[in-house]
């Protein structure tokens, strides 16, 4: 099993309302996935709540392979959930382990 977690810093510009508004947005497309895409063990998205930190969402996901991973991540419908990020976005950080 691998687990894909992806890290989200917003840009500090963007107000709160907004970006509250894009990543309650982000969250439901992303966690709407498992349903059209079947390569999907486990998916969660959750918003930092510790204000010192510079991260604001994190992407926590579950596939049986790496190659899964990259299927999900070529997948029309999970680059239509990233782009719901794309003018809010500062910084994404990710890491792929396995389990």
């Amino acid at each position: 099993m691998v687990r894909h977690i992806v890290l989200f810093q917003l840009k500090k510009t963007v107000s709160e309302g907004d970006r509250l508004t894009v990543m309650n947005q982000f969250k439901e497309a992303i966690e709407a996935l498992p349903k059209d895409i079947d390569v999907i063990r486990k998916i969660e998205v959750r918003f930092n709540m510790n204000p010192a930190e510079v991260f604001d969402i994190a992407l926590v996901s579950e596939f049986d392979t790496l190659e899964d991973v990259n299927f999900y991540a070529k997948h029309p419908l999970h680059v239509a959930a990233g782009k719901l990020l794309a003018e809010v976005k500062e910084s994404r950080a990710c890491v792929d382990y396995e389990f």
